[in-house]
């Protein structure tokens, strides 16, 4: 029989993503639906190990749902991966009365809800990164508000990069995945996109393809780097010498990561929580809630961790296919 869940916690962890509050919210309010009690762990792993843990009501997640960055805080905690601290983490959870938990974060966070649920606390992960690189989902909380931040970035960098007759270099986030590098690049129309999963390192055709352009009377040329690839500064330094056109790198940074989030993050996190608080009451641990050819499904967290994703191959044709000029 499964264990009757009597109180949830709710905590995130790793790097925030426009969303987080629209899943905390679900998950506090459908839980006291629900009957249960809810605590709020400040800043992930690390804030639990410190036992930074508040009472939680309805009230607590009033006017957040349109707010970027989370309100319980997050943080990164290495201490986590070790199995003394897991166990600390547990029995932290056993003082409190948390018999149940929700995770938002990313593959890392969801290692530590597997420790978790290993030592008996029901766990329930939530796919939390803009990078949009978790295996077994199709939407992760934060990915849909950053891109199209990052797309805007890239629009504005467009216009002023056409009136000085320049080629701009512009980074974008996503770790070593390629994501947001490749949506930007369809959606922005950029001349070349460099994602880690694709990109062969051979500058000399970036330089080709920029001179050719000018040939052809281009007032611009907007390559899309990914953070995996980097160095933006000094291939822009490299590209100018070698064309003699004046090159401009920006890096987007983590204004990718702020922000209202877009009403897919506020709605698809809304989901995901109060889900994931379903799953708890009905018994259920080490599951990570994804998003399926349509449909909010759940996975076991082994079986996610060992999931492996790639860029879509059709996805990254077309994108090399429509930048043609």
């Amino acid at each position: 029989m499964a264990k009757e869940i009597h109180t949830i916690g709710v905590l995130t962890s790793g790097g925030d993503a426009p969303g987080m509050n629209a899943a905390i919210r679900a998950v506090v309010r459908q839980a006291i639906a629900r009957g249960k009690q809810v605590k709020g762990i400040k800043r992930g792993y690390a804030g639990l190990l410190q036992e930074e843990i508040i009472d939680m009501d309805a009230h607590s997640v009033s006017e957040i749902i349109q707010r970027g960055g989370t309100i319980l805080q997050t943080a990164r905690c290495l201490e986590f991966v070790e199995a003394e601290y897991q166990q600390k983490g547990a029995d932290i959870c056993r003082k409190h009365g948390i018999d149940g938990l929700v995770v938002i974060g990313g593959d890392g966070s969801f290692k530590g809800a597997q420790k978790l649920a290993a030592l008996g606390i029901n766990t329930i992960g939530l796919p939390g990164t803009i990078d949009l690189d978790i295996a077994c989902t199709e939407y992760t909380i934060g990915f849909d508000t950053a891109v199209n931040t990052a797309m805007e970035a890239i629009d504005k960098v467009r216009d002023t990069s056409t009136s000085h007759e320049r080629c701009s270099i512009i980074e974008v986030m996503g770790r070593g995945a390629g994501y947001i590098a490749l949506w930007c690049g369809i959606a922005n129309g950029a001349e070349d996109v460099l994602l880690p999963e694709r990109y062969n390192y051979d500058e000399q055709a970036l330089v080709n393809h920029i001179i050719e352009g000018k040939k052809r009377g281009k007032k611009h040329h907007i390559i899309i780097n990914a953070e995996g690839i980097g160095h933006s500064a000094s291939m822009a330094k490299r590209i100018e010498a070698a064309t003699g056109i004046e090159t401009r790198a920006t890096i987007l940074g983590h204004m990718q990561r702020g922000g209202n989030p877009s009403c897919k993050d506020r709605v698809y996190a809304s989901t995901m929580g109060a889900l994931a608080v379903d799953l708890l009451c009905q018994g259920a641990s080490n599951r990570v809630v994804g998003y399926k050819n349509g449909k909010f499904v759940d996975f076991d967290i082994d079986e996610a961790l060992a999931m492996t994703k790639d860029v879509d191959e059709y996805q990254f044709e077309i994108c090399n296919t429509l930048s043609a000029s």
